[in-house]
């Protein structure tokens, strides 16, 4: 899913194509795409950008007329700025958005299709989709804390709750809590001032470093290569591959559709944490530790 990083890489690769520009029209594949009637769809037609902002993972567009088109991407949206009038793809395509001088593409490819767009009139409304998590790059150690220990949750949960932390999903959570040594299932209320001060100093770290990364291999152009993993990433991605830290394997915890990536040796005092599935099926025999793992996949293998 695009993040903050990803989100604002999008941003700035719109405001180079379409602010200040009408958009003429919106050609829908998927009707489903679109979760409001009132305001109109063709309200927003022939009204200038006048301006972009994210609101937590959403990309909003700001028309004229106090009109505002919201824009989830969800897991797998992705937008491709393209020649005016590019057919919308009859897999995977949801829309396109036809500018005088060209064409955005929204395409999703899960097999779930969940991209949202939303017309909505007047900031009230827009502040309805403005799930109300602190901004990461803006928040002090203060508030931060404050939402952090709001509810106790497992850190993997309350850094991705976008009603705490505002833009941050699996992807970059992994990267953060890797580089801040901390377990993904360490419960908030039981971290120490210390840990609370080095989760925030490192989330606004990586945050930054990946927003430059991204700003960097975009250069002046549009955003082309946004995806949920990228080849530079330490932890997302990488199980059973060496930590960049430590060296030992990435693990993984798996639960429904979400994966959270850790580090044993440099997380968890190198315990192995319970994969839901997994450990019904091994019971008594789930590894605790790397060594026992280790010893186990032997065993299988002779």
């Amino acid at each position: 899913m695009p993040e903050l990083p990803e989100i604002t890489a999008y941003l700035e690769g719109l405001e180079r194509t379409v602010l200040g520009h009408p958009l003429e029209t919106v050609r829908l594949r998927s009707p489903s795409l679109l979760k409001t009637f009132d305001p109109s769809l063709s309200s927003v037609y022939g009204r200038r950008v006048s301006g972009l902002r994210r609101l937590g993972k959403r990309i909003v567009f700001e028309m004229e007329d106090e009109l505002f088109l919201v824009l989830h991407l969800m897991i797998t949206g992705r937008l491709r700025w393209r020649n005016r009038g590019v057919t919308v793809p009859r897999k995977g395509g949801h829309a396109a958005f036809d500018f005088p001088h060209g064409s955005l593409l929204l395409t999703e490819m899960g097999t779930r299709k969940r991209a949202a767009l939303h017309v909505v009139r007047g900031e009230a409304a827009l502040a309805e989709h403005d799930p109300g998590g602190v901004e990461p790059l803006e928040a002090d150690l203060a508030t931060f804390r404050e939402a952090l220990l709001r509810e106790n949750r497992t850190l993997t949960r309350a850094l991705t709750d976008p009603r705490l932390v505002s833009g941050v999903g699996n992807a970059h959570s992994d990267e953060i809590l890797l580089f801040a040594r901390l377990s993904p299932v360490q419960r908030t209320r039981n971290l120490t001032d210390h840990e609370i001060e080095r989760l925030w100093r490192v989330t606004r770290d990586n945050l930054t470093e990946w927003t430059e990364r991204l700003r960097a291999e975009v250069g002046d152009g549009f955003p082309e290569r946004i995806t949920a993993f990228h080849p530079d990433m330490a932890a997302h991605g990488r199980y059973g591959e060496p930590c960049p830290v430590c060296a030992g394997p990435i693990q993984r915890i798996v639960f429904a559709d979400r994966e959270t990536n850790y580090c044993p040796g440099c997380q968890t005092d190198g315990k192995l944490l319970a994969d839901r599935a997994l450990s019904r099926l091994l019971r008594e025999d789930w590894p605790r530790t790397l060594e026992e793992l280790e010893e186990l996949k032997d065993a299988r293998r002779r």
